[in-house]
């Protein structure tokens, strides 16, 4: 009896030490799958890191995040060493408007030569810019061209000219040159105009009162702003993501056109390897148009926001919306956009500071899943990818826009050091996810998975500048199934946008590929690859090369 009880101990040893190393070999298999090096190619196909600095940290103790605060937090967004993998990789900042303004969004500029007093000083901005010289980010600003503050000097100038007229005199812009630099009429025509004290004069303000719209018809004004740019170029800045772009003339793609390339001819004419990426908020079908201007990149609304094609896929209302037809979907992209501008980079994005917080988007079981997946979609895109902050670690928000602009989650305390207490009109916001600091210790956090994504990118210049083929043997309509080309490189992507798991053949000898090279996994299971048999579980993702 002894024995037997000595001999079933030994089994049992045996059978714990096998099964241990089996977790073990699984653990690592896992752990090596996005091991590659990076492979970062310093061009305009970046992964861009949009910041409003009002929210992201205060580095003064006023409450208000400022250049200070944002330059303390750069190793969070890159630490510029390629050795570590504490950062998130991101090697583009979009600032949204950082100069001085009456408001706190600040898309009303009262000096386009100056920093806002709330975000500190010049010499921080200057600071803040050689810290990103280190890293190789490429710092892009929000350019507000389409209107200026009623408070700016140019609209003071004007107004009090008109309002200084003697009856029967007409104002002139020989007489005074910022009569020209506004759009100022005696017959107003619809809503959007408002009146210039008691004059009979009235001005065009397309959004409210206190943002008159400018002339940019007027050569003055493109004067201007022929400097500002140059200024702001001078202090390292390289490019500028433009708001408003369809408003220039409001829904005239032509005229629009005409003045992108203008901008873009003056940008590019001070440094050839400047960015444009233009904000034009219209189907696709409108904005993929203002790529006849020559510009860079027009961010891509057909993919963004609680109606575009990522969550309509994820929330799966029909065929139309497989992960078949989003594979699909991006060569019509590929193919509309270079036949308008066959230099285009795309710019994929999925929310930002107009709309809700996409941890809103989904419900239900796979609530997390999808909102994991959603981002995973958004960087396996083409082009120059661009996150908002806080979409990393899941931040709700929604309603009134500033709910939508709320302070960067370091931490669950409010009042840590660092903490912005956010617009004044700000809700309050019961945030479903933790802050970083817990999902920096949790392995399979939204935060981890976002990174693990972004390094992807930085590992696979294919996923960016591939061009992209479907690959037809794949027929289950869950899995999205692309093949991206660079430089005689090859990577297939397999994405699972479903909640079932999913089993995917491909030939080794048709699709020359040899390796697992990247994965991400939004629950426990691992993506596997056995043979030629790719095991996905629910909405992942696999990339073989």
């Amino acid at each position: 009896m002894k024995k037997r009880r000595k001999g079933l101990c030994i089994l049992l040893a045996i059978m714990l030490l096998v099964s241990g190393c089996g977790k073990e070999t699984k653990k690592e298999e896992a752990t090596l799958i996005n091991s590659a090096p990076l492979n970062i190619i310093d061009d305009n196909y970046r992964n861009y890191y949009e910041v409003f600095v009002y929210s992201f940290c205060d580095g003064d103790g006023d409450g208000i995040g400022d250049f200070k605060g944002l330059t303390s937090k750069l190793d969070y967004i890159n630490d510029g060493d390629d050795k570590t993998d504490s950062d998130m990789g991101f090697n583009g900042i979009w600032l949204m408007p950082i100069m001085q303004s009456t408001t706190y969004h600040k898309y009303d500029v009262v000096d386009y030569y100056n920093i806002d007093k709330e975000y500190g000083t010049l010499d921080d901005f200057k600071a803040f810019m050689v810290e990103c010289e280190k890293r190789n980010i490429k710092v892009i600003l929000d350019l507000v061209m389409n209107h200026t503050s009623s408070q700016h000097e140019w609209f003071i100038e004007a107004t009090e000219y008109i309002k200084s007229l003697k009856e029967g005199q007409e104002p002139s812009a020989k007489e005074n040159k910022y009569f020209g630099y506004y759009n100022f009429t005696k017959e107003p025509q619809g809503t959007k105009y408002y009146q210039v004290g008691n004059t009979e004069w009235y001005y065009e303000a397309g959004f409210v009162s206190e943002m008159p719209d400018l002339n940019l018809g007027n050569q003055e004004v493109r004067k201007e702003f022929e400097e500002i740019v140059k200024y702001w170029m001078d202090l390292g800045v390289g490019g500028f993501r433009l708001d408003a772009a369809k408003e220039y003339y409001s829904d005239n793609t032509e005229k629009n056109n005409e003045v992108l390339a203008w901008l873009n001819h003056t940008v590019k004419a001070i440094d050839k390897d400047a960015y444009i990426v233009a904000e034009v908020w219209t189907p696709f079908n409108t904005y993929s148009q203002y790529y006849k201007s020559g510009i860079d990149s027009v961010f891509d609304f057909a993919f963004a926001d609680a109606n575009g094609k990522i969550v309509k896929t994820l929330n799966y209302t029909g065929s139309d919306n497989s992960g078949k037809a989003l594979g699909q979907s991006f060569i019509t992209l590929q193919e509309k956009l270079s036949e308008l501008n066959p230099n285009y980079i795309d710019a994929p994005f999925f929310t930002n500071h107009d709309l809700a917080r996409a941890a809103g988007y989904f419900s239900g079981d796979n609530q997390t899943e999808k909102t994991k997946m959603a981002g995973a979609i958004n960087l396996m895109m083409n082009g120059s990818a661009f996150v908002y902050y806080g979409e990393e670690l899941g931040m709700n928000g929604s309603g009134i826009d500033e709910n939508k602009r709320a302070p960067m989650r370091w931490s669950k305390e409010e009042t840590k050091e660092g903490m912005c207490r956010g617009p004044v009109a700000m809700e309050r916001i019961e945030q479903e996810y933790d802050s970083l600091e817990e999902q920096q210790k949790d392995d399979n956090s939204i935060y981890n998975f976002y990174k693990q994504a972004v390094k992807l990118r930085n590992q696979n210049p294919e996923i960016a500048r591939g061009l992209v083929t479907y690959i037809d043997e794949v027929t289950d309509e869950d899995i999205c199934a692309i093949t991206k080309e660079y430089n005689g490189s090859k990577i297939h992507i397999l994405m699972n946008v479903s909640a079932e798991a999913k089993s995917v053949s491909l030939s080794k000898e048709t699709y020359s590929y040899n390796e697992l090279r990247g994965a991400l996994k939004t629950g426990k299971d691992n993506v596997l690859l056995k043979g030629e048999t790719v095991k996905l579980p629910p909405y992942s993702v696999a990339i073989l090369k």
